[in-house]
């Protein structure tokens, strides 16, 4: 995507970062183990697989790369300097590179009282030696493509959710907790105080990267807000960008403000902007993985949602409960037509189900036919009642009561992935599984998790958390569709003119 005043394609211009064919780490140490020598170990781990050099005054050689005094001296251009030297240093490294440097990220932060004039000492250095600046103020970037990443722990699965955070820590949680729900990413960047690139260029990058289907930002300050405006509105909601959005009261814009420096706008104009540009505001670090997982694996209906919802599961008390998160959250409950019922009751159910919407039942209900009836409840239900999704949800440790049963548990998993959405044409499905917290019981939803998420079906661990991505992402699906219909409305007027 490109805009006045940004010349070249986003995915050209970022393509040192994201797949980067030589890397300089300036600050790994000669005699002890710190940051700059935990990248370059990592570098190894997953073969990283082009030049690596290391940055250091006197050392010939650093955890087995060749050392050069300066990043003006490598034999070969560095397209990525991971820069974890302290904060008095950083502005002669960079002026150094005099060209031959196309991002440089810097970690560290000068003090409060000289941060002004060290960030613009900076910004100079970097500008006049042709390098374009991450950070300050931040932790690295994770490019599963480019087979490197910052966070020990992290997976270099490539996926195709693009990320870039103004905090490094909260960079890190997302990496963490969103891989153990199972999103993998195309690129996640940790951004700190953005005095050169910023939110905006990201933005810019993965709505013009062919390897990302959703977009999630976290925001502490946005410095070219029509810039920002500008892409979003040309993305008309093609691509789903969620937003978690720092410092939106006044305690939390004095704390972003501590934290880089930011300014921030009020709640209204982002939530006026989210609802103007199909972007999905959340206020949390779940909302915002929880909405991610939606993003990643649903497909947005074409139409206008409907509001019609199937609970299905076992637990009456859960049921009833999911049943207020459901109105709470604006949807209705899909009637069940006396064609479903009547089908339904030829199943001869054993005693204990309840049909009608919500379906609870029974663990000793599901267990029928090695829990395949789940599946045949279920296409019934389908058929008949044609919702707007279909929300599973299993009290593990009851249902593993009966795990006696040969391949119950596997059967009933599977069973009630045949319901997946595979088009914007049936509905989505997306499951909750509870556990007690038991290794037993959390290895068997990791196990089901997985299966859900290799199919596209999100996995939330309680039923007011699946209620709520759904209504998220049933905003954004109504935005596309109201779009949709402008558009058509636009071409019959033209037509009929």
């Amino acid at each position: 995507m490109q805009l006045p005043g940004r010349p070249g394609a986003a995915r050209e211009r970022f393509a040192a970062l994201f797949n980067p064919q030589s890397i300089a780490v300036a600050g790994a140490s000669a005699s002890q183990v710190n940051a700059g020598n935990r990248f370059i170990r990592l570098l190894h781990q997953w073969n990283y697989s082009g030049d690596i050099y290391a940055i250091h005054p006197k050392a010939e050689t650093i955890e087995g790369v060749p050392a050069f005094r300066s990043l003006g001296e490598t034999p070969h251009p560095v397209d990525y300097a991971y820069v974890t030297i302290p904060a008095a240093h950083v502005t002669e490294l960079i002026a150094a590179a005099r060209g031959r440097v196309a991002f440089a990220q810097v970690m560290a932060s000068s003090t409060p009282s000289d941060l002004f004039a060290w960030e613009r000492d900076l910004r100079v250095a970097a500008k006049s030696a042709g390098v374009r600046l991450i950070g300050p103020n931040c932790m690295g970037t994770h490019s599963p493509r480019g087979g490197y990443t910052f966070m020990e722990g992290a997976l270099l699965e490539p996926g195709d959710i693009g990320v870039a955070a103004q905090s490094g820590g909260l960079g890190m949680d997302i990496l963490r907790r969103g891989q153990s729900t199972g999103l993998r990413f195309s690129g996640l960047v940790t951004l700190g105080n953005s005095i050169d690139v910023t939110p905006v260029d990201m933005l810019d990058y993965y709505l013009d990267d062919p390897e990302t289907r959703a977009i999630g930002l976290y925001i502490e300050d946005v410095k070219d807000g029509g810039g920002f405006r500008a892409l979003l509105d040309a993305n008309a909601g093609a691509k789903p960008v969620v937003l978690l959005v720092g410092g939106l009261t006044k305690l939390g814009g004095a704390a972003a403000a501590s934290h880089t420096g930011a300014m921030t706008g009020g709640s209204r104009a982002w939530e006026a902007l989210a609802r103007q540009t199909g972007a999905i505001l959340t206020f949390t670090l779940d909302d915002f993985l929880e909405t991610l997982q939606a993003c990643a694996w649903l497909t947005p209906k074409p139409t206008t949602p409907e509001s019609g919802i199937v609970l299905f599961g076992n637990g009456g008390g859960t049921s009833v409960l999911a049943s207020d998160a459901v109105a709470r959250a604006g949807f209705n409950l899909a009637s069940m037509p006396p064609a479903a019922l009547a089908e339904i009751a030829e199943l001869r159910l054993p005693p204990g189900a309840s049909v009608a919407n919500p379906i609870d039942l029974p663990a000793s209900v599901l267990r029928e036919n090695q829990g395949r009836i789940a599946g045949d409840i279920l296409e019934i239900v389908r058929q008949h009642t044609k919702p707007h999704a279909i929300i599973a949800h299993l009290n593990l440790p009851v249902i593993m009561g009966y795990r006696h049963i040969e391949n119950f548990m596997p059967n009933l998993i599977e069973a009630l992935l045949k319901s997946a959405s595979g088009s914007g044409t049936t509905p989505h499905l997306v499951l909750a599984l509870r556990s007690d917290g038991s290794e037993e019981v959390d290895a068997w939803r990791r196990t089901f998790r997985s299966a859900a998420t290799a199919r596209g079906v999100p996995c939330y661990d309680e039923l007011p958390q699946a209620v709520s991505a759904l209504s998220r992402f049933q905003g954004y699906e109504s935005f596309i569709a109201g779009r949709l219909a402008t558009s058509y409305s636009d071409a019959r007027s033209r037509h009929d003119a």
